[in-house]
Order: C-alpha cells, then structure tokens, then sequence
C-alpha cells in the first residue's frame, strides 16, 4: 500500500546564534525537517549547495555579509533554492534590501513556532510571506516605482538572472557569459533555465525576443 504522506520541507538553518537554532530544531513540526545549519557565511554557502535544501530559513545580521551574502551567492549557483529571512531587526531598509536580494519572505523572531512553520510552508510552496508588520514596508518600497516601469515578468526575475539574460539575448555563449560574470558555464546554464521557467519561454531564440520586445538590450 502507497504513503500517501508528502515528504517533509527540507530546510537549512543560518544564524549565529547556536541557542537560536537548536530552539528552531527543537519546535518544528514533523512535516518540517531540519538537515543542516551554520552559524557563518562562507560555511553556509558551501553547506546549502551540497545539501540542496528546499528552504533556508536565514539570519539577516552576520559578519561577513550576513544572510544576504548567503542569498545572493547561493542564489548564483542554485536559483531554484527558496529563502526566508528571520531577524531581529524590523528596519525599512533591511527588510527591502533582503528581499531585493532574493529572499521571498521576512519574518522578525519574535514570531511564534506555529507562525515560523506556516511562513517555511508557504514560502517553500512558492508564496511571498511577510510579518503583518513588514508588509507595508515592501509594498510601499515597490510602489514608489513608476507604475509604467514596473513589469511583472521582469520583476519576478533575480538581478543575476536579468544580467545573463541580457548577455544571452546578445548573443553570447555559455562560456561567454561566464567570462563577462565570473560564474562558471554551468552556472549560466542554470540561470538560463530558471529564466525560461519563470517566464514560460521555450528556447533561446524566444528569451532573444522577450528581451528585444521590452527593450532590455
């Protein structure tokens, strides 16, 4: 007989805090699953891309770059990995500069143990999740762009991705665009791929287009 049971939210856990992260083990629910966690930038990285979880639930205040640096370089390597950041700080100016980085959610910690899993289950099921009170902060960050420049193909896309976009849509090979951005061939190829996902793109020659249509190269 089939288990019907979905498998577990894989999860990584980056904070500083050793007490912080053994309390975030410990008051999980069973249908979350915690396979890792770092108390430092570059063994974060390292760690998240060996381990290849379905989120990573991340500090926003580190040395070394902090959990933004864990998001944008992971995100260059592995676009598909979802990320949601947990801080002491509700701050404006973190809260926009986090998700800006590639985050799709911000929860501060004084959120409780039902709330934090719920935001980990939404965010790893694709959905945007904020505290109630970060929310105005995103919104009105977006929304002080000019509604003629907003594109929300475009938007949903991370800054890395819209510079191999461009690079691509110019012609260039994989091996091209990695020399111009420091990332490996394959690397390129992974962005490529979540690009043409995201934007329900079929092959290069489209991705070209898209890009010539709105004017991006």
């Amino acid at each position: 007989m089939m288990n019907d049971t979905p498998a577990p939210i894989r999860i990584f856990v980056v904070d500083d805090h050793d007490l912080f992260r053994a309390g975030v083990r410990s008051q999980l629910p069973e249908d979350i699953t915690v396979i890792g966690d770092a108390s430092e930038v570059e063994a974060a990285i390292e760690m998240i891309q060996e381990r290849a979880p379905d989120l990573v639930l991340v500090d926003v205040h580190m040395p070394a770059g902090g959990g933004r640096a864990v998001i944008s370089r992971v995100l260059e390597v592995a676009p598909d990995i979802r990320f949601l950041a947990i801080s002491a700080s509700d701050a404006p100016e973190d809260v926009v500069a986090t998700i800006r980085s590639g985050a799709r959610g911000y929860v501060t910690k004084a959120i409780s143990a039902v709330d934090l899993a719920d935001a980990i289950r939404r965010v790893a099921d694709g959905d945007a999740v904020f505290s109630p009170q970060l929310a105005g902060f995103v919104l009105d960050a977006f929304s002080a762009v000019p509604v003629h420049d907003v594109d929300p193909e475009l938007d949903q896309l991370t800054k890395r991705e819209r510079e191999v976009l461009q690079h691509i849509a110019r012609g260039y090979t994989y091996r091209e665009v990695g020399e111009q951005l420091f990332i490996s061939p394959k690397t390129v190829e992974n962005h490529v791929s979540s690009v043409l996902r995201k934007l329900q793109l079929s092959n290069r020659y489209e991705l070209s287009k898209w890009a010539q249509d709105r004017k991006l190269i």
